[in-house]
């Protein structure tokens, strides 16, 4: 079977590593989410090509880097990402992952509104998005971890998924553990911010009209898986951006690299 040339299989990965560590001439657009640019080059690389099985030491050391340099752009993508969604805003002023109030609370947030209420309305919903903020923090260690874990056919299987295959890979592998972790940083953070009381307030005002109902909802439990969504969808977002893009070469390592 024919190998394929190290180079053409090491260059993609040396700039999915490289391009999160590019100075100030990238933008943040330009260098966000540098985990899979290279890996999407090596994926056209490979094409219908095979590498080549691990008889020699050559070969051998080929897949190791590979596999190696996956995972080690996996770890920076995914501390990228999570920097994003635990920052102040990254829920409450992010449009695509803005946690909304629960649907079980329609009636009652627009009877409460239609009665002077919607500041108190609004109050709730930033207490719970901020409560998503800092639970999201939780996350970077979780993702790095299973980054560190994949194995090399996890690896391949990335390399020649879908162009959300590596945030698909952390959600079927982290979402248990990360569930268990962000459950009591958000009951604290709730706390914290008042979104308890903000919503005992407003059931209580809310029942006492006539003909209201209490509504049924477990509010912890709603921002928790909320705030799971909002993580891989960054992820995804970021994985789907970079395979789509062109790879550029910023420096003249990157040149030299790629010009071989």
């Amino acid at each position: 079977m024919k190998q394929m040339p190290t180079h053409r299989i090491i260059a993609p990965l040396l700039l999915a590593t490289m391009l999160l560590n590019v100075g100030p001439a990238m933008s943040a657009e330009e260098k966000g989410g540098g985990f899979m640019r290279g890996l999407s080059t090596l994926a056209g690389s490979l094409g219908s090509q095979s590498i080549a099985p691990a008889d020699s030491a050559d070969s051998a050391e080929d897949v190791g880097t590979v596999a190696a340099g996956l995972k080690e752009a996996l770890q920076l993508g995914a501390e990228r990402a999570v920097a994003k969604t635990s920052a102040s805003g990254g829920f409450l002023d992010n449009p695509d992952i803005h946690i909304p109030l629960p649907g079980k609370l329609d009636l009652m947030t627009r009877a409460l509104r239609a009665v002077g209420m919607s500041s108190q309305v609004d109050a709730l919903e930033v207490g719970m998005n901020r409560a998503a903020e800092q639970a999201s923090a939780e996350a970077k260690p979780v993702l790095v971890d299973a980054a560190k874990q994949m194995t090399l056919p996890d690896a391949m299987e990335i390399l020649r998924g879908s162009d959300t295959a590596a945030t698909d890979y952390f959600r079927a592998s982290t979402s248990d553990t990360l569930r268990e972790r962000f459950k009591p940083i958000v009951q604290d953070k709730m706390s914290q911010v008042g979104v308890y009381q903000q919503y005992n307030q407003l059931l209580q005002a809310y029942t006492a009209l006539p003909l209201a109902q209490k509504p049924s909802l477990d509010l912890e439990d709603y921002v928790v898986e909320q705030g799971l969504n909002g993580v891989f969808t960054m992820l995804g977002k970021e994985e789907q951006l970079i395979r789509a893009n062109p790879v550029a070469r910023t420096t003249d390592l990157l040149q030299k690299v790629f010009g071989r």
